[in-house]
């Protein structure tokens, strides 16, 4: 492969594993790897993994023309407050503003409920002298001496990062722009992040929730992606990095860093996006991307192989899984369900004497009882080993064997004895519960979406997915199941084939009767351009990107909003009238696709503008093909594995995945062995090796 050009390498540093897939794009091949992440320094683990992988195939890492990566590293420095010291400077009078919030209850029912604590204490807070309208005009002028006393004041009290967000300032940035010119030229030792460059958009609290998020993670995302960039250059490499965004799309480290706040959901973004091209090449036009590590499970709805994005979303939440209970962010990320079941979950007796799993997790420290790493608390792992299901000597590919007697032990110590039960009926219990777990919040999710999970597939992937896919499908009443080659580290497939991609937007808030249809172009203007601008940096060929514009939209008075695409309208030269027949149009298709119908008469008001700039992906040039040695017998051997009290233990065939080749077809019960993990078939499932090494499975 060494002579090869288009070496591609893919890192997704989770909370449990970290996963490598090295991607040949010209030929498709493809190598894949896993190893424990290193908490203290994820950079250590992601460095031992880089050498291992081009170890593997044979390369150097001076030989790779791309590395890709995806990091936890913004929201575990958000959720863990380990960020920096970070001041925030607001418009006279609007001090509490994160304080206040929405001023709304996530839970109606809870007098003593948690609130999400600000990232920046009222103490560090400073208003400053100015005031512009909402329509951008400046009501009162900004007194630069007092700006600079509040930063002052700010340093005094060991501020490293100051956020920026002042009224309005969506419309007209200048006084936030003439702010950090003020902070470079005399605090130049401080990060700066201003509203007008991260969330140009209205809702004072959330615009402000996501500038102190940004400034707050500022220092050590760009601390961490400098360490980066040396070793790897030390190592041989001479290519600036691509990090993935939450949007799916990947950039430039520097861009990244600009705005770090935007990595907030990067890795899971990595692992929708391989699931959607997988759904594109094979042709499936609704399926639930399935994808469970050590720490979460995730799901992501693709309809007609497309992704369906968010302009929002929210961190840190005091309950974990609670919508609302959270810090928000107004960055675009693709829509996901995250839920607290992962091979690491802790399994526990309550007070009720009530079998519960998770959200809890040991984490890749101390990890699973059977990893032998000090954890004695039985989880979901432990479980599956002792159901037979994981090889204890063949994990991760012999490189780290498992303990099955501590697993057994943690299991009937903390589940078993406790509920009056055989150690293997415990285990049971444990998968059992974590699967009805996974398909209460899948359940909940389609309905939100109207998806009919009966047409749908299901894509599996990550480590622990394929283990417990097969009994989720039963019970959502999926029949199909698509097992991608190198299932155990598909998130770090999807950022070898990510394209670039950009998201931006503005707000110009007004009723759509009155709207000044040459300013909306020219928001539409200088967004382009700044797309260009990021875009090229990232390797993007300009005339090769797709531009889709959109604008949120709402009935007057109403609290929430539709995105309305407008590619093709022309707002330049076209009467008035026409272009509000035409958006009016669309709007109301939209909004009753989300609400069923419309409300006659109603006046139409438009809130954001909205672009996507998109690079061409590389997977139309490849397609992704394993490294096999196909033979006729792909059986290695046979293990025991429990498929409920109904069979019971079964005699099952161990299958070596990477001898299938191409058109090979078997029938459940079956193991089938990966590197990264087991696909484990369900009694009567028939499954077949389609052309592209995945596998396809029909209950």
């Amino acid at each position: 492969m060494s002579d090869t050009p288009g070496l591609v390498v893919g890192i997704d540093i989770g909370g449990t594993f970290t996963d490598f897939a090295l991607l040949d794009a010209r030929t498709g091949h493809l190598v894949t790897g896993k190893c424990l992440t290193t908490p203290d320094d994820p950079s250590r683990g992601l460095l031992h993994g880089v050498d291992a992988i081009c170890r593997a195939a044979g390369i150097r890492l001076c030989d790779l023309e791309r590395i890709s990566h995806a990091t936890t590293l913004v929201a575990n420095a958000i959720i863990e407050r380990r960020g920096a010291t970070t001041g925030l400077l607001v418009t006279d009078g609007f001090r509490d503003v994160l304080l206040m919030g929405r001023e709304s209850r996530y839970d109606h029912y809870d007098f003593k409920f948690d609130r999400p604590e600000p990232l920046v204490p009222r103490r560090l807070i400073r208003e400053v002298d100015e005031r512009m309208a909402w329509s951008g005009g400046v009501l009162r002028d900004l007194e630069l001496a007092n700006a600079r006393d509040a930063i002052r004041s700010l340093v005094g009290q060991g501020v490293r990062a100051l956020a920026v967000c002042l009224l309005h300032a969506y419309r007209n940035p200048s006084h936030e722009r003439a702010i950090r010119q003020l902070v470079r030229s005399e605090f130049p030792q401080l990060d700066i992040a201003i509203s007008s460059d991260v969330a140009p958009e209205l809702r004072e609290y959330e615009r402000t929730s996501t500038t102190v998020s940004s400034a707050y993670v500022s220092p050590i995302v760009r601390a961490y992606l400098v360490s980066l960039d040396d070793s790897l250059r030390a190592r041989g490499f001479r290519r600036q990095v691509q990090v993935m965004l939450s949007n799916g799309g990947i950039c430039s480290a520097a861009v990244a860093g600009a705005i770090p706040i935007q990595l907030v959901e990067s890795g899971p973004a990595a692992g929708a996006l391989a699931a959607s091209f997988y759904a594109r090449q094979r042709g499936i036009e609704r399926a639930l991307a399935f994808d469970m590590g050590g720490t979460t499970a995730k799901l992501c709805a693709i309809e007609g192989g497309k992704l369906t994005q968010a302009s929002a979303f929210e961190v840190a939440r005091a309950r974990r899984f609670k919508r609302g209970s959270g810090l928000p962010l107004l960055i675009p990320v693709i829509e996901l369900m995250e839920i607290g079941a992962g091979g690491g979950s802790i399994a526990h007796v309550d007070h009720l004497g009530l079998l519960k799993v998770g959200p809890h997790s040991a984490g890749a420290n101390p990890g699973p009882a059977a990893y032998g790493l000090g954890g004695c608390l039985p989880t979901v792992t432990d479980a599956d080993l002792v159901l037979g299901y994981i090889d204890p000597a063949r994990f991760l590919g012999g490189d780290m064997p498992l303990d099955a007697q501590a697993a057994a032990r943690a299991v009937e110590e903390h589940v078993a004895t406790p509920l009056r039960l055989e150690v293997v009926e415990a285990a049971w219990g444990i998968f059992s519960v974590v699967n009805e777990t996974m398909v209460a919040a899948a359940r909940r999710y389609t309905a939100e979406r109207a998806i009919d999970t009966l047409d749908a597939t299901l894509i599996t992937f990550g480590g622990a997915a394929p283990i417990h896919a097969w009994q989720v499908a039963r019970i959502l009443g999926i029949h199909d199941i698509l097992y991608p080659f190198g299932a155990g580290v598909t998130s770090a497939v999807g950022l070898c084939i990510a394209a670039p991609v950009v998201n931006l937007s503005r707000s110009y808030v007004g009723s759509l009767d009155q709207l000044d249809w040459p300013v909306v172009a020219q928001l539409y203007d200088e967004m382009e351009a700044r797309a260009a601008e990021l875009l090229t940096s990232a390797g993007a060929a300009w005339t090769e990107v797709t531009l889709t514009r959109s604008v949120e939209m709402r009935y007057q008075g109403q609290g929430f909003e539709v995105e309305v695409v407008v590619d093709d309208i022309e707002l330049r030269g076209t009467a008035r009238e026409q272009v509000r027949a035409a958006i009016t149009g669309r709007f109301a298709d939209a909004y009753t696709r989300s609400y069923g119908r419309t409300l006659p008469g109603g006046a139409l008001e438009a809130l954001t503008w909205r672009l996507k700039a998109e690079g061409r992906p590389p997977q139309h040039e490849l397609a992704l093909k394993a490294n096999i040695s196909a033979r006729p017998d792909s059986v290695i051997g046979r293990r025991r594995a429990y498929f409920g009290p109904t069979h019971g233990f079964v005699d099952c065939p161990l299958h070596d995945r990477y001898r299938l080749a191409p058109g090979s077809t078997g029938t459940g019960p079956a193991l089938i062995q990966e590197r990264e993990t087991t696909l484990v078939l369900d009694v009567g499932a028939r499954w077949q090796v389609d052309e592209q090494m995945n596998l396809r499975v029909t209950l």
